[in-house]
């Protein structure tokens, strides 16, 4: 009996060894995930991206660069956000969402800054901590706007939930 007992142990360690063994080769054989400051917040066409910094040209230019990543986020806050479309496009060309669209600002050629800022903010950057809004109090008309939940401000702009 005790020899049974032995032979069996034996047998177990050996399983046991085996999965290890396995296991590790498994995960070597794995790329790791990169961190997640390294992973695209999201998937979009260029013509998504193209959008995207025209916005942020148009809202943004002559802000500081972390300005203008944090308007872009704001836009893929309300992407992700079940109150807003879930399109860039939509967010954007939603009616009153931003002046820049009426005005016809938003159709200006897009500098390397504020397209570099867009891919910032794809790429998961968000100075904005979350906010769904973002107006500078020199110009906003909107007492409804004004009277959102401040949560920072990054040059002339406030950032609001």
């Amino acid at each position: 009996m005790v020899d049974g007992v032995m032979a069996l142990s034996k047998r177990l360690l050996l399983v046991l060894v085996v999965v290890i063994l396995l296991a590790g080769a498994v995960k070597l054989g794995r790329r790791p995930s990169p961190p997640l400051a390294e992973r695209p917040r999201v998937e979009l066409e260029e013509q998504e991206i193209a959008l995207l910094s025209r916005l942020v040209y148009a809202e943004a230019q002559g802000e500081p660069y972390e300005g203008q990543v944090a308007v872009a986020a704001v836009v893929l806050n309300r992407v992700d956000h079940p109150l807003f479309p879930d399109t860039i496009a939509g967010v954007i060309y939603e009616p009153h969402a931003f002046t820049v669209v009426a005005n016809g600002a938003l159709y200006q050629k897009p500098d390397d800054r504020a397209q570099a800022a867009a891919r910032d903010a794809v790429d998961g950057w968000d100075p904005s901590n979350g906010a769904l809004y973002f107006y500078n109090p020199a110009l906003a008309r909107s007492p409804w706007l004004v009277s959102r939940p401040k949560i920072k401000t990054i040059g002339k702009h406030v950032f609001a939930k």
